[in-house]
């Protein structure tokens, strides 16, 4: 009986701590997504700039040279614009994204929205320079509360582990 009840002790402890890394591992993600995110619009500005080719087709070749979760959102985007216009699929898809990104970094990636597909090609450039250093503030931000938390978590998720185990000892 005592081996049951250790056995459920350690259990407890063990998804406490793994709660903790769970938790710790959002801050993680959050921030590669961020980066991800800059790294398709730099793309998606030099395919604008240089190729001239439909935003739909651009969308496409970033969801297939972006990670998974990233890909989403232009995925979704080009199915929309068959349509919408691609301001509207743009928030749409980011309104439906269900990452790691929390809403003022969702925000910041709509203002996008405002002049894309709806102006010549240095209006939408222009915008999509002013998201990304819309996006470097929001990176700069998660970095901070990647460093902050991310250790936090990871112990508070073993400390709490550990009193639930004392507590039930």
């Amino acid at each position: 009986m005592k081996i049951i009840k250790y056995l459920i002790l350690f259990l407890v402890f063990i998804i406490s701590a793994l709660i903790g890394k769970y938790i710790s591992k959002q801050y993680i993600y959050r921030l590669k997504e961020l980066e991800e995110i800059k790294n398709a619009l730099n793309i998606l500005k030099s395919k604008i700039k240089f190729t001239y080719e439909p935003l739909p087709e651009i969308f496409e070749e970033i969801s297939k040279n972006t990670t998974l979760n990233i890909s989403k959102i232009f995925t979704k985007a080009k199915e929309e614009m068959n349509n919408k216009s691609a301001s509207e699929a743009w928030e749409n898809s980011i309104d439906e994204y269900s990452g790691n990104l929390n809403k003022e970094d969702k925000q910041v990636i709509k203002t996008l929205s405002k002049l894309l597909g709806t102006t010549d090609t240095d209006g939408q450039l222009s915008q999509i320079e002013v998201t990304e250093s819309f996006l470097d503030e929001q990176i700069r931000q998660a970095q901070e509360e990647k460093n902050k938390n991310e250790k936090l978590y990871q112990k508070l998720g073993v400390t709490i582990g550990m009193a639930i185990v004392i507590i039930l000892i």
